[in-house]
């Protein structure tokens, strides 16, 4: 387990309001992608809410393995491309598994496998966790820390598991659309 410095919630509390906080800053960036290159509003990922956990899960991935490396931006750059290529792949498998959909495919891409992963993408995510590790993350931990020092803790908690109760039954409903 990670250890993420808050006094207040538990460690896994924490993870659980990171997870959530940037799958739903995951869903806005896909929404606002989409409709860049739309031109319209165009629902983004799976579920009936505004949350892609992919992108929450990739957060927490980066977070819990890439903060113990302290000024290494090379090492962190391989870590991260490692982690997200391999996360990548292993969501893409899963996903067309239990949906029999494909969410993304790079086929067209250079250097790709099944059209799952590619180097073009591998490397972006390498960028991108040097990115969130030394500039992203911090931020949001920072500006988080201060908004949550004025609420009290049993508010926290107990919104924390309002929207964790919230993403199981739209995971649930969701599911229950596609089979």
């Amino acid at each position: 387990m990670c250890l993420i410095k808050y006094e207040g919630l538990s460690t896994k509390e924490k993870i659980i309001m990171y997870f959530l906080l940037y799958a739903f800053i995951g869903w806005c960036l896909e929404t606002i992608y989409a409709f860049m290159v739309f031109g319209t509003f165009v629902k983004r990922g799976f579920l009936y809410g505004p949350i892609c956990p992919i992108y929450g899960f990739g957060a927490i991935l980066l977070i819990c393995n890439l903060k113990k490396i302290k000024n290494n931006n090379i090492v962190k750059f391989f870590a991260a491309m490692i982690l997200f290529t391999v996360f990548e792949y292993v969501a893409s498998l899963i996903l067309e598994l239990l949906f029999n959909q494909r969410w993304w495919d790079y086929s067209n891409e250079f250097m790709n496998f099944q059209g799952r992963i590619c180097l073009s993408f591998s490397i972006l995510w390498g960028i991108f966790g040097v990115l969130f590790i030394n500039y992203i993350h911090p931020f949001i931990e920072n500006i988080t820390n201060k908004v949550l020092k004025n609420i009290p803790i049993k508010i926290q908690r107990i919104s924390i598991y309002t929207f964790v109760l919230i993403f199981f039954i739209d995971e649930i409903f969701s599911v229950l659309r596609v089979i």
